[in-house]
């Protein structure tokens, strides 16, 4: 199975309050979200990370990583350009790219993209839990930032499912 998920920010503190995220402190965030994760995510599905994965030193950010499910892909955010792509494969990403993946009839990019090829779904993070910005048309941008998908990678059914409701 395939899944995806965005803007995770394992150790920030500050997300908690920017986003007005339900924990008391990181340790109690980073728990949460890594229970989700594996709640769902198998060891042989693929996870799409669609950017900002978290902050501190790069063994912490293994560490977290590492317990996560699945085989995990990085399309680097705003946020995650200050680590290189080897350092980011070591952490535990099987690929990393800079700005946008094109699955199918999906263009995965961290931010949203008016660039939208007929037929295509735009499924972006970045935005956490702030609405999508109304040049952007609703029937082909999903954003599975944490903040609006329970913090729970979301299948690709359910991504294709989505498209078909709107």
């Amino acid at each position: 199975m395939i899944y995806f998920i965005a803007d995770t920010h394992f150790n920030h503190g500050n997300i908690i309050k920017y986003c007005n995220r339900p924990f008391k402190n990181t340790d109690e965030m980073n728990k949460y979200i890594i229970e989700k994760w594996n709640s769902v995510v198998k060891e042989t599905d693929t996870v799409y990370h669609l950017g900002d994965v978290g902050f501190g030193k790069i063994e912490e950010v293994k560490k977290l990583i590492e317990s996560l499910n699945g085989r995990k892909i990085l399309l680097r955010g705003n946020h995650d350009f200050k680590i290189g792509v080897n350092t980011w494969k070591e952490i535990g990403f099987l690929e990393v790219y800079k700005k946008k993946i094109i699955l199918d009839n999906l263009l995965l990019t961290h931010i949203p993209t008016e660039a939208v090829g007929k037929n295509q779904i735009n499924v972006f993070g970045h935005i956490h839990n702030k609405p999508l910005d109304s040049k952007f048309d609703k029937k082909n941008h999903i954003c599975v930032s944490c903040d609006v998908v329970d913090y729970t990678p979301v299948s690709i059914i359910k991504i294709n499912n989505m498209t078909k409701e709107v």
